[in-house]
This record gives structure tokens, C-alpha cells and sequence, in this order.
């Protein structure tokens, strides 16, 4: 029997420090998030970060929570629940940190008779600390408890043409009444050593003016190269003009060279070369969370008023909107129908 197994990232059982540092703990000493030695891991993640950074993330925490509880999970409950709808499939939800782990996922599916799953790490675009620690935390979780399921899983989804529509059409709708002189892309950045580590030819990523452009089986595993072919679909779907869009990079943490632009630069930016009205997408993201309700909606929106800036505009994420729903269940369909592996 087939299952479905909807993986995100993960939240804090709530907003306050303790369960905030616990969550914390968890997620930046995953190795492929912070990838350095574990003694330096040790060190700047229980030695500095649980020591300073838990009560600042809880008070962003709190300003996004919701009385349902966290944003990320309960759109994402939302978004399994409408896609079981959709499937004669069991679809089952999992995080990856955080209490609703990958193990009760896979556990849900197997006592409902499932021994064939088809694992969907809920992010269009492949990175090292994203998908990648999914598949590998998924494999581990397969060999130890569950040697009798076959999982596969469904590839990035970037640059499918369904996908590009829905995102292009929920950008189109959401700025439909909206005059802005400038739409930024905004991605969830990472360091750029993790680019030259995910280079599968072990040569091709530059992390230049060219590499990203020029054609190359690195590009099937490569970050920065699907984010920018995301924002150049997404453009020529919507016949935006040059110039008048740009990506950009959220979020880093530490002091290595991560991928620029960075977003709250570029903000800046925009609010000094005169720009009165921007949009803010965050493709990164399926699922609106503290990344794209609290660091863009909130404190990009306070940049860019600071910097002379009128209206701010951010769309939402795909959250559990009916035609990306629909572009799920067709890919689950399709799964289900075919006798192709996606990939194991």
C-alpha cells in the first residue's frame, strides 16, 4: 500500500525561551546547518548561541504565533489535510526538528499498512541544510526502525512549469491592486561553502557572474543556481521588465561569506535609490513562518520605512492554497500511477 509523507522544516512547541533553546539546540547542530567540525559546533552552538540568542528568537516567536499555535505547523496541517482529500493515499505530516519528528510520520504510515512511501520535503529548491538533511535523517530513521519500507522521493521542484504557474499566479493575484515599483525575490540564504560542497562535478560552482547561467549537471543540486532560475521563470511568466525585479538572500547567522545579496541590504537599498512602493516574495518557502511573517513582513517592512520607503507589500507563501494543493496531488497521482522510480 502507498503513503505520502509531507516533510517541513519544524517549529518550537511554543514561543517560550526554553522550548525555543531546545528547538534551537536541535536545529544548528544538524551538521549539514552549521558544517564544521563537531567540537566547533559544540562550542559556538551550546557555548554561545543557547546562551544569548533564545530569548531574542522567542520574542520574534511570539510576535508571529498564532492561537492555534505555531504558523508553520498549522499551515502545514492545513495543507496535508486538504491534500488528503485529493488522494486516496494515507498523507501523513512530519518535521523535520521539533517534536512531530520524521520517525512518527513514517510510524503513522506503516500502522495504516503502508510499506511503499513517497517522501516530499516541502521546499521547491535543493540545499545541503534543507532537503538534503531530510533524505539523510529519513534513510537513517528507514534502516533502523523500518527496513521493510521502500521510500522514494520527489526531486526539487523548481523549475517544473505547474509549480512556476502557481507561484507566478499567487504573486499576479496577491499584487493584483497593488502598484509597486520593485519586486524582490527573496531566498533564505545559506553559506556559500555549502554551494562548493553540493557541486557534484567538484569544479563547476564559481559562485561568479556566470556559473549559475552556464548549463551544467551541478545545477541539479545547486542552490543558488535554482533560486536564480525561480526568479527568471517567475519573471518571464509575468512579462515583468528588467529592472524592475531582483533576488536577494535572508537570514545568515555568523560571520563566513554567505550568498549575497543579502535582503535587508537590498531593502536599503531600494529605500535610498528612491523606490516609494516594493513587493517582497519569499520562494524559499511553501509555508509562511518566522523567517517570512517576523524577519520580512516585520522588520523589512521597518527598513524600508526608515530608508523613506512607502508601501510594503509582502506576498504569501503557497501555504495551503487550492491549486498548490492541486499540483501536489497530481504529482502524488502521478507517482502513484507510474512505474518509474523518482528516486531512492
Amino acid at each position: 500500500m502507498k503513503g505520502i509523507l509531507l516533510v517541513n522544516l519544524g517549529s518550537p512547541d511554543s514561543p517560550n525561551p526554553k522550548d525555543v533553546k531546545k528547538y534551537l539546540g536541535e536545529f544548528l547542530m544538524d551538521e549539514r546547518v552549521i558544517d564544521v567540525p563537531l567540537w566547533a559546533r559544540n562550542l559556538l552552538v551550546k557555548g554561545i548561541i543557547l546562551n544569548t540568542r533564545p530569548k531574542a528568537s522567542a520574542a520574534a516567536y511570539k510576535k508571529i504565533w498564532w492561537e492555534e499555535g505555531s504558523p508553520l505547523i498549522v499551515i502545514s496541517e492545513r495543507l496535508q489535510q486538504k491534500v488528503q482529500k485529493q488522494v486516496e493515499f494515507p498523507v501523513a505530516l512530519a518535521m523535520r526538528y521539533g517534536s512531530m519528528t520524521i520517525k512518527k510520520g513514517l510510524q503513522e504510515l506503516v500502522d495504516k499498512g503502508v510499506d511503499e512511501v513517497l517522501l516530499i520535503p516541502l521546499y521547491p529548491q535543493f540545499a545541503m541544510a534543507t532537503t538534503e538533511t531530510i533524505l539523510v535523517l529519513t534513510k537513517e530513521v528507514r534502516e533502523a526502525h523500518f527496513p521493510d519500507l521502500t521510500i522514494t522521493d520527489l526531486p526539487a521542484f523548481y523549475n517544473k512549469p505547474e509549480y512556476i504557474e502557481v507561484l507566478s499566479n499567487s504573486i499576479k493575484h496577491h499584487l493584483k491592486d497593488k502598484n509597486f515599483d520593485h519586486l524582490l525575490f527573496s531566498y533564505h540564504g545559506v553559506p556559500e561553502r555549502h554551494i562548493r560542497k553540493s557541486d557534484v562535478t567538484k569544479s563547476h560552482c564559481k559562485i561568479d557572474g556566470s556559473c549559475c547561467a552556464t548549463p551544467s549537471k551541478a545545477h541539479e543540486f545547486c542552490y543558488r543556481h535554482q533560486c536564480f532560475e525561480v526568479t527568471r521563470l517567475v519573471a518571464e511568466k509575468l512579462n515583468l521588465k528588467e529592472g524592475s525585479y531582483s533576488s536577494s538572500f535572508q537570514s545568515r547567522l555568523g560571520f563566513d561569506p554567505w550568498l549575497l545579496p543579502y535582503t535587508d541590504r537590498t531593502i536599503e537599498r531600494l529605500g535610498k535609490d528612491g523606490i516609494k512602493n516594493m513587493a517582497i516574495v519569499t520562494p524559499a518557502f511553501v509555508s509562511d513562518c518566522l523567517e517570512t511573517l517576523e524577519e520580512i513582513a516585520m522588520e523589512g517592512q521597518e527598513i524600508f520605512h526608515e530608508m523613506g520607503g512607502n508601501e510594503f507589500t509582502t506576498v504569501p507563501c503557497l501555504n495551503n492554497d487550492d491549486a498548490w494543493v492541486g499540483i501536489l496531488a497530481k504529482w502524488i497521482n502521478e507517482w502513484a500511477t507510474s512505474q518509474t522510480v523518482v528516486s531512492e
